[in-house]
């Protein structure tokens, strides 16, 4: 798996995990808010970016794959996940607590979808669009990709398969939260976005009653992409929770 580490060794890492369809270069405008002496890793996942050519198996393979980048560090990470790499997120945690110290889940769906053998024919039909220049455009809307991010965006788009897009999407209509999670050791704060849909506001509802320990935040104005409607102020969020040994959201 492709990864960027930026940052002086033997600090407190932070692994930034990108959504589905989209690529590392989503965290850019965080990134360019943390500051250089932060130790950050940013992974490209299988079938995205410049993982593109290595498909998308399974939510199971990818967090093994990130467990292995993290087992070369000097200390437990803090864990950033949006969407799809919410769900890596969680998964890492509840299932590597030695590589984890602190997991901040952004957007995470964590409610099954029922019947979802109609959805994923649809999206083998319909994959093609995802090459389209004037659908993805309208996809990076969704997103509330920037200007500046929209080249990046197109050509993530275009680069990612038929396969890995149904995998992708059908380990996260099937996620739900393992029993594991309850167990966590670290922190752990939940993020939701106050005009997402309601699927994700019991989602992430659901995570904060799996753990009781974590802290439910929902971000006032953002849809389903807090990280880049919201850089500063998720950037400032992250320091604070590097800094300190169990910082909350503020």
């Amino acid at each position: 798996m492709h990864h960027e580490t930026s940052g002086p060794a033997g600090t407190r890492p932070l692994l930034l995990l990108h959504g589905g369809g989209v690529a590392g270069w989503m965290w850019d405008p965080v990134r360019a808010r943390l500051g250089e002496q932060q130790r950050v890793i940013v992974p490209d996942l299988p079938g995205h970016g410049a993982s593109a050519s290595e498909p998308y198996e399974s939510h199971a393979a990818t967090v093994d794959a990130l467990a292995r980048i993290l087992e070369h560090e000097s200390a437990p990470a803090t864990v950033v996940g949006f969407s799809l790499g919410a769900q890596l997120t969680v998964l890492l945690a509840a299932q590597r607590p030695d590589l984890v110290s602190d997991a901040v889940v952004i957007s995470a769906q964590a409610e099954p979808a029922r019947a979802i053998g109609p959805t994923l024919a649809l999206l083998r039909a319909t994959a093609g669009l995802a090459k389209n220049e004037r659908f993805a455009r309208l996809q990076a809307r969704e997103l509330f990709v920037p200007d500046d991010l929209l080249p990046s965006y197109l050509r993530t788009s275009a680069g990612i398969s038929r396969e890995t897009l149904v995998t992708a999407v059908a380990e996260n209509l099937r996620f739900a939260p393992p029993p594991a999670w309850s167990q966590f050791p670290g922190s752990a704060l939940v993020l939701v976005g106050q005009k997402e849909k309601k699927l994700m506001h019991r989602s992430a509802a659901a995570l904060h009653r799996a753990l009781p320990g974590s802290t439910l935040v929902t971000v006032d104005g953002c849809g389903h992409g807090i990280p880049l409607q919201r850089p500063q102020w998720l950037a400032e969020l992250l320091r604070a929770r590097m800094d300190g040994p169990r910082a909350e959201a503020g």
